[in-house]
């Protein structure tokens, strides 16, 4: 976690020195949201605010475009004409915003994305996660834990060319190709969502009769496939894996007897303390990193206490 405090430490001081030349000078920030569908994008938003709100002379305005890209991009606009000084935005599943980016790079205005690197675009920052590098870690654990035997069932949350999805499932299979594990991928997306990962399971465990292992390309959709195990009978055949480290998940682990056995962090709230922490220090004049890729350590039973915080949001 020392990166990530350098970065919280940098920004805070950065602005603090800014507000001690300028203290009547409101900051205004824009947070422009693809989504708040869920618990993660939610945490981000969150922790973005309440970060804020330890400087009185911060005024935050947060959009949610309801996974509408054109409503992200009149939701830059809209933010632009409120003569905002930053813009943090989350684009959710989306590969690229180029139009929303264009506009932000007209009106002069400094943006950080958050845990999608939107392409197409210049940008002035990037806070986020390695999806390869976690599903790598993931992928290790899966190995040694089957020792190098077995099936894996794969839940990816889609679409296709999702990079964040394809980092995490590409580097899970990293590992798990070099042995002699036997991969299956569900044929269809779960969309993220508790609910699509239930449905995607069900199908699975319909198709194979014996399944060792699940890698859930985030949380929610281990939830759900957890659930339709569970409701199978057969939560005694085989462990679950994902990625995101949500609050859920992680008490799930850390129950005696549980299928539920490792995550790789990929925390939202970390994520936005960060990013207005990094846009902070760029508004009062730092050179920021272009890209910043913050730790996302794998979570077992052994250490989920550490990373565990009941009052999240996420």
């Amino acid at each position: 976690m020392k990166q990530i405090g350098r970065i919280l430490v940098a920004g805070a001081l950065a602005l603090s020195a800014w507000a001690g030349a300028a203290q009547a000078k409101e900051i205004k920030i824009g947070i422009v949201n693809l989504s708040l569908c869920c618990a993660y994008f939610v945490g981000m938003d969150a922790a973005i605010k309440d970060e804020a709100e330890a400087f009185p002379n911060v005024k935050v305005i947060s959009t949610d475009a309801k996974g509408d890209v054109a409503k992200l991009t009149s939701n830059v606009e809209d933010v632009l004409s409120q003569k905002v000084d930053g813009i943090i935005i989350s684009g959710a599943w989306i590969e690229a915003a180029p139009e929303a980016l264009d506009a932000i790079k007209a009106a002069g205005v400094p943006v950080v994305l958050v845990d999608r690197m939107l392409k197409g675009g210049d940008f002035t920052s990037w806070i986020g996660p390695d999806n390869a590098a976690i599903g790598a870690g993931i992928g290790d654990y899966i190995v040694k834990r089957l020792n190098g035997k077995g099936t894996l069932v794969i839940l990816r949350g889609g679409p296709a060319d999702n990079s964040i999805g394809l980092g995490r499932t590409n580097g899970v299979l990293s590992k798990v190709d070099q042995t002699e594990i036997k991969v299956e991928k569900a044929p269809d997306f779960g969309g993220w969502a508790v609910d699509g990962g239930f449905k995607l399971m069900e199908d699975m465990l319909t198709k194979h009769p014996k399944i060792d292992a699940v890698f859930c390309e985030n949380d929610s959709m281990c939830q759900g496939a957890q659930k339709a195990i569970n409701d199978a009978g057969r939560s005694g055949e085989m462990f679950l894996t994902s990625v995101d480290g949500e609050k859920g998940t992680l008490k799930e682990i850390m129950t005696e007897g549980t299928n539920y056995a490792a995550t790789g962090l990929n925390n939202s709230d970390m994520i936005g303390r960060a990013s207005f922490h990094r846009l902070m220090a760029i508004l009062a004049g730092a050179e920021p990193p272009h890209e910043t890729v913050l730790p996302s350590p794998i979570i077992t039973k052994d250490n989920a206490i550490k990373y565990y915080d009941p009052n999240s949001v996420f």
